[in-house]
This record gives C-alpha cells, sequence and structure tokens, in this order.
C-alpha cells in the first residue's frame, strides 16, 4: 500500500510525531523534506509532488488523502497556479524588530491640541499636550508584543511568474517579502505546543503594499489587497524547521531584504495558536508571517524575487494597472 493512502487520522498522526521531532532537533528523525505544487497541464488542474525538474501528478486531496499517480510533467511545460484555494488570507503586522526599527533609537513625538468654542462668547481657546515615547534598540513596542494578524482578500493572491499590477490611482507600492504558512486541517482554539500539527508546511509570498493608501485609509482593504497585491508560491514545502530559514527579497537582482525566520518576534505555532483563538483557520488557508527590514517603491517594468530557503523562488514583474 502506498504510505500516502492512509486515512486521513493515520496520515496526521504520522506528520504531528514527524513535525515534533523536526522541532526538537531538525537534524535528528525528521521527515525528508518534500515540495508540492497546485500546477495545470491542458485543462487539468492537479496537486503534484515535485520531483527535481519534474512534478508526478497526485490523485486525492492534498489536505486529506491521496495517492501518487504514475502520470509525470516536466516542470517547465506546466502552469504553476496558487499554492491552494484558501477560504481566507490573513497576514502578520510587525514580525520582526528589524522591520520595526531595528537598530536604532526611535523616539515619537505626539503633540494633541484641542479646540474649544463657546457659543454664547464666541470665543475660542486652545490647549495643547506633547508626550515623547523613545523605544531603545530592539525593542518591540507593547502593541507587538502580541501577535497583530490582518486580513487579505483571497481575491489578490496571484501565482507565480504572474504580473504585479500597481493600480492607476496608486503612488507607492511597496513590496514585503514574506515566508507564507500553509495551514493543513481546521484549527479552532489550538495550543500553542499542538499548533504545528496544523500546519501542513510553508511557501513564499509578497505581501504588496500602497504605503499612502495604509497610511491614510481607516482600513487597509485596498492597501493590502487590491487585485495581484499577494503573490504566492511556486511550492509548499514540508519537512524542514520553519522558524530557521533564509528570506531574501530581490529586485532586479539586487538584494533588498536578507534575514533569517529565526529574527520572527512571533513563530509559526504562536501565530497559528494566536489567530485559532479567534478565526476558526480551515485546510488550506494562508498566513504571511511578516517582513523583515527596510522596503521600497516598485516600478513597472521591475522584477520582484522572493527566495526562501529549502522552498525556491518565487518571481513576479511588476506592470502598470489599468
Amino acid at each position: 500500500m502506498d504510505q500516502h493512502s492512509f486515512p486521513r487520522r493515520q496520515l496526521w498522526g504520522f506528520a504531528v510525531v514527524a513535525y515534533g521531532l523536526l522541532v526538537a532537533s531538525p537534524t535528528v528523525g525528521a521527515a525528508p523534506p518534500a515540495k508540492y505544487c497546485r500546477f495545470q497541464a491542458g485543462d487539468q488542474i492537479a496537486y503534484g509532488l515535485v520531483e527535481g525538474d519534474r512534478v508526478r501528478q497526485l490523485a486525492g486531496d492534498l489536505f486529506g488523502e491521496w495517492t501518487r499517480t504514475d502520470k509525470t510533467y516536466a516542470l517547465a511545460d506546466v502552469r504553476l497556479l496558487v499554492p491552494t484555494r484558501p477560504t481566507q488570507v490573513l497576514a502578520m503586522a510587525g514580525n520582526y524588530r528589524s522591520h520595526l526599527g531595528g537598530d536604532v533609537t526611535t523616539t515619537t513625538i505626539t503633540t494633541v491640541t484641542t479646540v474649544k468654542s463657546d457659543a454664547a462668547s464666541k470665543k475660542t481657546s486652545a490647549t495643547s499636550e506633547t508626550t515623547a515615547e523613545t523605544r531603545a534598540p530592539g525593542e518591540v513596542p507593547p502593541k507587538y508584543a502580541i501577535p497583530q494578524p490582518f486580513f487579505k482578500s483571497p481575491s489578490c493572491l496571484t501565482a507565480h511568474g504572474t504580473n504585479i499590477l500597481i493600480p492607476p490611482d496608486a503612488t507607492t507600492v511597496h513590496y514585503e517579502g514574506e515566508l507564507v504558512i500553509v495551514i493543513g486541517r481546521r484549527a479552532q482554539k489550538v495550543s500553542r505546543q499542538d499548533a504545528p500539527q496544523y500546519v501542513l508546511g510553508v511557501t513564499c509570498g509578497i505581501d504588496v503594499s500602497e504605503r499612502v493608501w495604509q497610511k491614510n485609509d481607516i482600513q487597509w482593504w485596498r492597501a493590502k489587497s487590491s487585485d495581484t497585491f499577494g503573490p504566492c508560491g511556486p511550492y509548499i514545502t514540508t519537512g524542514i524547521d520553519y522558524n530557521n530559514l533564509l528570506l531574501q527579497t530581490r529586485v532586479n537582482g539586487e538584494v533588498k531584504q536578507k534575514e533569517r525566520t529565526s529574527e520572527f518576534i512571533h513563530d509559526v505555532a504562536t501565530v497559528v495558536s494566536a489567530i485559532s483563538q479567534q478565526v476558526t483557520l480551515e485546510p488550506g488557508d494562508l498566513i504571511f508571517t511578516g517582513t523583515p527590514g527596510e522596503t521600497s517603491a516598485l516600478k513597472p517594468g521591475d522584477v520582484v524575487e522572493v527566495e526562501i530557503e529549502g522552498i525556491g523562488v518565487l518571481q513576479n514583474k511588476v506592470a502598470a494597472g489599468k
């Protein structure tokens, strides 16, 4: 019997044991890494197991029961799709110290002016109060001491090799290279200890962000969820230490971001557990885990690449939207 034709419960039992060993010691007792993709060949859409430069089609449900088939394709001959069809997409704000100021001492000065008008006397008075808050290098602001996720619309997702479209009315569109968690089973109010059982694997992502909209709008809906603002892929990788991977973002071949996921403020298990306390996560749901360092603006013609150790390279070209 093919090992992957076991019932779902047994499959996840094996996955839990393997992941527990991996977290304790990534080099001892860990299940071998595996890569999966969602692809289209002709009119057929399927999940596949990546084997070198070929992909082996799977029969069944990657998030349940599946078996290998004898049908394989050259990766160069298939169209790679967004790795899952999630019911929801979440993303972490401020999950690296380097993105929150890093080694820089930051002082925020806030002045609040209160203006009062007396209708009877027609006199106006104003009082001002100024406060200053200084954050030492590497210090996590209090509001980021707990995970701070936000929602991205699933409609913003776009696959490896597609274009990031800059909306005509956008002015400052930035890249954010990120590790993306792929949920493998329904997760509701799970503990941090149990959270790894609910993670199928990880993939690469770009949390594209329009900074002016992000700053000025009441909600981040268009700043983070405009069409094509969520490149994701190309593969889902399992059997690696998700909390110690090198992430690099390149624009036109120049490295713009380079940091290990070991620098997370909140690791993968913490993020999954925290979100599941309020939001039930379903198989295939995606969680962008935050971006390191600084980001900068993109322009049409740029090529953005996010490479994560053990996963691969997500590449997208930037174009002007209509």
